[in-house]
């Protein structure tokens, strides 16, 4: 599949069929997340594949943000630790979560060109997901992405271009 494609194509998905999601599929889409760039090389992201029926049935009762049940969830999460003693409280504070999000875009669009639906959520409630996961203190859920193989197809939102493309420098008019 073209990049560019599965970037332009690849949609939240709100609503899931009840086929489910081979482990070893969750395990391909994780493998693409530690490929993504981490500042510093800290990698110190951690992932949690939940395909057990109850685990999801408390996952979706307190995130509000998941509004069907996926086959899988994939936890995002940070070893705030780690972070820190490789980058320092910017690590921790910062850096560990923009790594999150790029591991969670390769995981969206590694997902999306397999042919499954997936939907970031960050609406949740975080110590019950700690909870729920069996986490550390020192691990942090960032994002959680529901996997599953697509009950529909939804069209593209509108993209604004207008005026949020610059040359050089913002006091300068929008290329767009």
């Amino acid at each position: 599949m073209d990049l560019q494609e599965a970037i332009r194509e690849r949609r939240s998905i709100r609503k899931f069929s009840a086929e489910p999601v081979s482990f070893d599929l969750l395990l391909d889409l994780v493998r693409a997340g530690i490929w993504a760039p981490s500042a510093g090389n800290a990698q110190s992201w951690r992932f949690v594949i939940v395909d057990d029926t109850t685990t999801l049935r408390r996952i979706k009762a307190v995130s509000p943000g998941m509004l069907a049940t996926p086959a899988a969830v994939i936890a995002v999460c940070q070893d705030k630790d780690a972070a820190f003693k490789r980058g320092s409280t910017l690590g921790r504070d910062v850096g560990s979560v923009m790594d999150a999000a790029m591991a969670a875009q390769n995981i969206l669009l590694a997902a999306y060109a397999s042919g499954l639906g997936t939907c970031a959520v960050l609406s949740f409630h975080n110590a019950s997901v700690r909870q729920f996961l069996g986490l550390p203190e020192y691990v942090h859920p960032e994002l959680l992405i529901a996997v599953g193989v697509p009950a529909i197809d939804p069209p593209a939102p509108k993209r604004i271009e207008e005026g949020i493309i610059y040359r050089n420098s913002m006091s300068a008019s929008s290329i767009s």
